[in-house]
């Protein structure tokens, strides 16, 4: 009797031990298979599968020590991916979806014979918009890469200009323009590339950037979305409901997905994130690289990098009307002048721009965003020949030592911490011979270029959003002022024309980017020695009349006569760069000084070939 008990006891034991470990297997293995084919399921499919993977144990089975530290490396890559794979980072990203695909393969079960049933790639009536438009991106990047969507726009010129409803015009891609190059296209795919649009499909949606996830990666100057459409604050208005219920079709926010393409930006109506939440989603994730800082309603903006040096603007209710987000992307790459001044007479301006460098002119590029100021200035750093520079960015956008490894150079760059004049005031320290600020826009750094202009440095150059000459200075001075480093604002003028040399001023036009002029400053001739003769005066009212002369002049200079006067030194007409307004004597003169004995020979041959002139 005492046997059978024990037997019993045994096995009694067995049985709970075979039920501990089996409900331990199906713990640590991953999700069960679901049999919908819907997007949605493989989405839920894959949280749940990250997650078993992330909490699972690193000692199921016993491994030995080897093991577990691979276990523990490849669990740690991972988190670090699902982290970082919507900030920009592309080898993140790339990782995270080759573990998706391989979860979808190996154990979700997705094949030949289901693919379709998530997405119905063999009937075309079927697709929706954006499936068409991620099939089409997917086939033109397997042949160009990132510059998928630029050979798309061009190849079928979708930025051309469309009648939009209230009667002005715009830039847009409807619907049935991806509909029709879905069919001149007819793409044909193989299983693997099926698998491969419906893994990004389904990436996109539960860790990417939704609609936008694989075009901000593109090739292009950027993106933004949120920026159009109704916001919800209207949309929940009595006027807009009885309005819907006429049924007609109003777009609200988060319908808005716009790009910016060779400076015109292109309306991607056939896109929308499908909601508020959504679009929320998308912001909330977009500007988190390196942990900015948490977006909250009380500060409802923020700026940041992308993991690839794009910038990201986020903002949010109740600073804006809705959710809204700005990438702006930058080509890091070095677009030679000559690229990038194509026009008939473009060596006159080539040669022009290379000569303010080697004569160190202080030179204000301006110019609206997207007009290419900062390719501009990337290039003209070729021409500083053994000068220490130093940069100051809002955000990394010049990246100039990628470009120029051999040139002694430092970029700063402001954070939440450190300002723009905190990083210039830096820079005082720091031996730099060129200083280069990427954008003048705040009163503070306005101020530094000014004097880093007349004694921090031999000479400046930087960007600034003017769009005549006049204007320029007319900012310049009041940020002066403004900034508290003048009162007069006079004076402060004066000061401002005499740091400046000469001004860039770029142009896009229908996309079209081109130098429309480049101009000398000239201040005027300064008489700073007011008329005297009340001092020869004999009598006192002859001296009252003769002080009154000199005080007349003093109000004159003070009020309506300009500091300066301007010329046209090169100018862009009808398509070609035309010679204007000869350089100044003055300015000629400052130049020779600067350059050694070849440079000074070709810039006088140069001022002789153009305007007759011996410099």
């Amino acid at each position: 009797m005492i046997n059978i008990i024990l037997i019993i006891v045994v096995l009694a034991a067995i049985g709970v031990f075979l039920y501990l470990w089996v409900g331990k297997s199906k713990k640590s293995a991953p999700p069960a298979v679901q049999l919908k084919y819907d997007m949605n399921e493989i989405v839920q499919f894959l949280r749940r599968a990250f997650e078993e993977i992330i909490a699972s144990s690193l000692y199921e089975g016993s491994p030995s020590e080897e093991e577990y530290n691979r276990r523990k490396a490849r669990r740690r890559e991972l988190q670090k991916a699902l982290r970082s794979c919507m900030h920009g980072d592309l080898s993140a990203k790339r990782y995270v979806k080759l573990y998706m695909k391989d979860l979808l393969l190996q154990t979700y079960g997705l094949d030949e014979g289901n693919a379709d049933k998530v997405i119905p790639f063999g009937h075309a009536n079927r697709l929706t918009s954006q499936d068409c438009f991620d099939i089409l991106l997917y086939t033109f990047k397997k042949d160009y890469g990132q510059n998928a969507f630029n050979e798309m726009v061009s190849k079928y010129n979708l930025d051309t200009l469309h009648r939009l409803p209230d009667g002005s015009k715009g830039y847009k891609v409807t619907e049935e323009q991806i509909r029709s190059i879905y069919s001149a296209e007819q793409p044909g795919l193989s299983f693997q590339d099926k698998v491969e649009v419906i893994v990004q499909r389904a990436y996109q949606i539960y860790k990417g950037l939704g609609v936008i996830d694989e075009l901000r990666d593109q090739n292009i100057d950027g993106v933004n979305g949120g920026t159009s459409g109704m916001p919800p604050d209207v949309v929940q208005t009595t006027d807009f409901l009885e309005y819907t219920k006429q049924q007609h079709f109003l777009p609200q926010s988060y319908d808005a997905v716009w790009t910016f393409y060779r400076g015109k930006s292109l309306h991607l109506e056939f896109l929308s994130f499908g909601s508020e939440k959504e679009l929320k989603r998308v912001c909330q994730n977009i500007y988190g690289f390196g942990n900015p800082g948490q977006l909250n309603e009380s500060k409802g903006y923020i700026i940041n990098d992308m993991a690839d040096g794009s910038r990201v603007v986020v903002v949010r209710p109740k600073m804006a009307e809705s959710w809204a987000f700005f990438v702006r992307k930058f080509n890091d790459s070095l677009v030679e002048l000559e690229q990038q001044i194509t026009d008939e007479g473009a060596p006159l301006a080539i040669e022009m721009l290379e000569f303010l460098i080697l004569g160190h002119q202080v030179t204000a590029i301006t110019g609206r965003q997207g007009s290419g100021k900062t390719t501009l200035l990337k290039a003209l750093i070729k021409y500083i020949d053994a000068k220490n520079i130093r940069i100051q960015e809002t955000s990394f956008e010049i990246w100039a030592r990628k470009m120029y490894p051999g040139k002694n150079i430092l970029s700063f760059r402001e954070t939440p911490s450190v300002s723009g004049q905190d990083g210039l005031d830096v820079q005082k320290k720091t031996d730099g011979a060129v200083n280069i600020v990427g954008e003048a826009a705040t009163h503070s750094v306005v101020s530094y270029v000014i004097q880093a202009a007349q004694v921090a440095s031999e000479y400046t150059l930087f960007t600034h959003h003017g769009k005549t000459l006049p204007n320029l200075i007319s900012a310049l001075r009041n940020s002066l002022v403004a900034s508290g480093a003048f009162s007069n604002e006079k004076i402060a003028e004066v000061q401002v024309v005499e740091a400046l040399g000469f001004n860039v001023h770029l142009v896009l036009r229908a996309g079209k980017r081109y130098i429309e002029r480049i101009t000398e400053i000239i201040p005027a001739d300064s008489q700073y020695e007011y008329p005297q003769e009340y001092k020869n005066r004999e009598t006192p009212m002859e001296k009252l009349d003769a002080f009154m002369d000199t005080m007349s002049e003093y109000f004159g200079r003070m009020t309506d006569r300009r500091a300066y006067s301007y010329t046209d030194i090169i100018v862009w007409e009808a398509g070609e760069y035309v010679a204007k307004q000869p350089i100044s004597s003055r300015k000629r003169e400052e130049m020779l000084k600067n350059m050694d004995k070849d440079e000074a020979g070709r810039f006088e041959a140069f001022i002789e070939q153009y305007w007759g002139q011996s410099a």
